[in-house]
């Protein structure tokens, strides 16, 4: 499978996840973050690394770490290994090789049919961002993201040049930031109050965000009074960051806010996505720095 062609069109809070299989469960990963499936290849062991990390390969010229995903989720190697398959995705510019023990079809859903993860009896609970139902089976959506911060740290959000930056008061900007991930928001609030910015508003997707924004425009509150700047993620339950951004420029009373899209999909090949849908700027994770340079210029 080759990723180069955009299947979707943006703006439709619709998605294409592919199925993969770890030992019996089924889970699920977003099509755009999908470069290649191949066959496993030879792989390079590592000294010192990462017990998840199956070591190094080189593909066409590119070196990418291998993870296997059944240990990073506690589970126990395939029954039939020669129908493992090498998942290359590529997210937070960079790309990464997941093995999976079987891959079985793609499917095209609405955010809006992902519901939040109860319990989910598979050891996973930490990993998971969204639960969906296809077929009556249950397809688990991993957080990738987090699944390689917990394996090397370096990879997460540094505020380290943070400290750079110049002093000045923006304790009095209010900021609305929908992110469904509870590990980003705390790394996010930790970020942006370091830099200054104290009233952030976190919303767990985009529908909550868009609802909370339209309330306060419909009471007559003139937006601005309520909100400067809306920050946005692109994969969240319910309503995506596109969708949600397509609905506030079609808002009379909130086409005019700033909106900043943060996330790990921000590449060469999808940033025209967001400037379809009227993204202010667009940031890939996890430059906080950089994000915090944007709200500077485009806050009010």
């Amino acid at each position: 499978m080759s990723q180069n062609v955009i299947l979707l069109e943006t703006g439709t809070n619709e998605l294409e996840i592919v199925e993969f299989t770890i030992g019996e469960t089924r889970f699920g990963i977003n099509v755009i973050k999908v470069r290649e499936i191949i066959n496993p290849v030879h792989v390079t062991k590592l000294p010192n690394s990462h017990p998840s990390v199956e070591g190094i390969v080189e593909i066409r010229g590119e070196i990418m770490p291998v993870i296997d995903l059944a240990k990073v989720l506690g589970e126990g190697p395939s029954e039939n290994g020669k129908l493992d398959k090498f998942i290359i995705t590529e997210f937070n510019k960079q790309k990464f090789i997941f093995r999976v023990h079987t891959v079985t079809q793609i499917y095209r859903i609405s955010w809006k049919d992902i519901e939040k993860p109860s319990s989910v009896n598979s050891g996973t609970e930490n990993s998971i961002i969204g639960v969906v139902e296809i077929k009556n089976n249950l397809i688990l959506l991993l957080d990738f993201e987090k699944i390689m911060v917990d394996i090397d740290n370096k990879l997460g959000i540094n505020p380290d040049g943070l400290q750079a930056l110049e002093s000045r008061e923006r304790f009095n900007k209010t900021i609305v930031i929908a992110e469904d991930s509870i590990f980003l928001q705390n790394l996010i609030r930790k970020s942006l109050n370091e830099a200054g910015y104290m009233n952030l508003l976190f919303f767990e997707n985009g529908q909550e965000a868009l609802e909370f924004l339209i309330s306060k425009s419909s009471n007559g509150e003139k937006i601005d009074n309520s909100v400067q700047l809306v920050i946005t993620d692109i994969e969240m339950r319910q309503m995506d960051g596109h969708y949600f951004t397509k609905q506030i420029r079609a808002n009379e009373d909130l086409k005019h806010l700033p909106v900043i899209i943060f996330s790990s999909l921000i590449t060469d090949d999808l940033r025209h996505k967001g400037e379809m849908v009227g993204a202010t700027a667009q940031v890939s994770k996890p430059e906080i720095v950089e994000l915090v340079g944007l709200i500077d210029k485009h806050v009010l």
